[in-house]
């Protein structure tokens, strides 16, 4: 029979049904490591199932969600053909939003969206996501993968996600607490993070012309494996700083960089200001300047220059807080403080250069 009287499929569409189950059976042993108590059943059915009863130990509980991907990172997942850490990024992203007003993350979900569904590649990518679950603290109660022929490459795919906590009314973080007086503490990123990818990617690939497998002194191994470092998850970091010191507010620096975020949780009437030189950022974000001839201002607003997530707290928690961090292998650092706002316009000020 000729192809033009066959009949069409979905196969024949480009989607594969039965590789698409074949990713499924491959990723249940991961989903299985990233759970929690509250989950009920397992992966498979069309509704992942939490108990809210564990709930009912909150006075007035307060759900937080969140939702975010790793944009153009995937890729450097894709060209590098390692699948098994871009997961780690996405549940950074999405759970660091979470903790930011005290939230403790409960559980994710992920959507995968693929040109054509390679189950060990999909199964590679969900390994991550749990093992950054377990990181986090939190379950990975379901998710979906698509097939999108036509619309991706066959080797193309992105991934996204959304997450949910819960934290108590009255311990709810965010700028109401602030205070003039207020240290701003730093937390150190393992790098990039998952944000300015696509200002990244154009100096080093379009501009400098430089390869993924090229041997980087600065940083010890290839460009890409710096690319390709997995996002800081500071959730179960900053609960535990919750735990032991006061806190006033939290601040995830993702897109749009360090002055921007930290303003989003800066009260209209104070001003943060953060010293440059209590720390040098890391060797990638020197390159990326030099290399694309990037301004400094223009570099702040895009990458994390070095810091993943700022807390905002008390004088008296200072010392309690940097101890917390340091048991925890978390370098942190007082990177500033919060003073009245006065003349200045902005909510947060970059001062002096950094650290060499």
């Amino acid at each position: 029979m000729s192809s033009e009287t066959t009949g069409a499929s979905y196969a024949s569409a480009g989607v594969d049904i039965e590789a698409g189950d074949r990713a499924v059976e491959l990723m249940k042993q991961w989903v299985k490591k990233a759970t929690r108590p509250e989950v009920v059943g397992g992966l498979g059915g069309f509704a992942g199932l939490f108990d809210a009863s564990a709930l009912k130990r909150y006075e007035r509980p307060l759900l937080a969600s969140a939702t975010d991907g790793v944009g153009t990172k995937v890729d450097i997942a894709r060209r590098m053909g390692v699948y098994d850490t871009i997961g780690h990024d996405l549940v950074g992203m999405v759970v660091d939003d979470l903790v930011v007003c005290g939230a403790e993350p409960l559980f994710m979900t992920d959507y995968i969206c693929v040109g054509k569904v390679y189950p060990e590649r999909v199964a590679a990518i969900v390994k991550g996501i749990a093992e950054g679950c377990t990181l986090a603290g939190c379950a990975l109660v379901g998710g979906e993968t698509a097939e999108h022929p036509g619309l991706l490459g066959a080797d193309e795919f992105d991934v996204a996600g959304a997450g949910t906590g819960v934290v108590e009314a009255d311990r709810l973080l965010g700028a109401d607490l602030i205070r003039t007086g207020d240290a701003v503490i730093a937390m150190a990123s393992s790098g990039l993070h998952s944000n300015g990818y696509s200002l990244v990617r154009h100096v080093l690939f379009d501009r400098a012309g430089w390869e993924l497998d090229r041997e980087v002194p600065e940083f010890g191994r290839t460009l890409g494996e710096e690319l390709l470092e997995p996002t800081r998850i500071y959730s179960l970091d900053c609960l535990a700083l919750t735990r032991t010191a006061e806190v006033h507010a939290f601040s995830h620096i993702t897109g749009g960089g360090l002055a921007n975020n930290l303003a989003r949780v800066i009260p209209d009437h104070l001003h943060a200001t953060v010293d440059r030189s209590t720390w040098a950022p890391g060797a990638v974000f020197d390159l990326v300047g030099k290399l694309g001839g990037v301004e400094r201002l223009e570099l702040e607003k895009t990458l994390n220059m070095g810091v993943g997530m700022m807390a905002v707290v008390p004088q008296e928690s200072v010392d309690v807080a940097l101890a917390t961090f340091a048991d925890r292998g978390v370098d942190a650092w007082v990177a500033g403080e919060i003073t009245e706002r006065g003349d200045h316009a902005e909510a947060v000020a970059l001062n002096g250069d950094y650290a060499s």
